[in-house]
């Protein structure tokens, strides 16, 4: 039960990154001590460091966003699926019957609710990582290239998934 506490503070994290980004630095270091229990002691001078993690935190959250929005695109899919795709069952997964188009695609909706959860709580644990390594005075250096990774990668699938027919 305390995983999933963790997972689901994780993830409500990476949904914070978002505001976050455009707050005081003084509120980017509480919010982690608060939410997630995890300490960070900021850096002397730490103006460009500031805004970096600004735009890293931003780009992050926007991320996060988007594929919250991906799993209750999902859910609501999945669980109203006669009612969004009221075309042919036969051919559709679960099929020929509506009972059976619905069911699976109900089950799966559901099912990936805890992969849609792993993801934004490994982001949030991304953000931390990347927070105590640019505004603290402990931290590592490989959030922050990772971090970039994950930018373009959400890019590309966003630009991907805004192309698809």
């Amino acid at each position: 039960m305390t995983v999933l506490l963790g997972w689901l503070r994780a993830a409500a994290y990476s949904l914070w990154a978002l505001p976050l980004a455009v707050s005081p630095v003084a509120t980017r270091l509480r919010v982690p001590r608060r939410l997630l229990g995890e300490s960070i002691t900021p850096r002397d001078r730490l103006a460009a460091r500031a805004v970096l993690h600004s735009m890293l935190g931003g780009a992050l959250g926007l991320l996060s966003w988007f594929l919250a929005f991906l799993a209750v695109v999902g859910l609501v899919r999945g669980v109203l699926y006669p009612l969004v795709a009221s075309d042919d069952y036969e051919n559709s997964w679960g099929g020929p019957t509506l009972t059976g188009a619905w069911s699976v695609h109900a089950l799966i909706g559901i099912a990936l609710l805890p992969v849609w959860l792993l993801l934004l709580a490994g982001l949030g644990a991304l953000q931390v990582r990347v927070a105590r390594g640019l505004l603290g005075r402990a931290g590592p250096r490989w959030p922050v290239p990772v971090a970039l990774l994950l930018c373009a990668a959400g890019v590309l699938f966003f630009l991907s998934w805004l192309q698809q027919a």
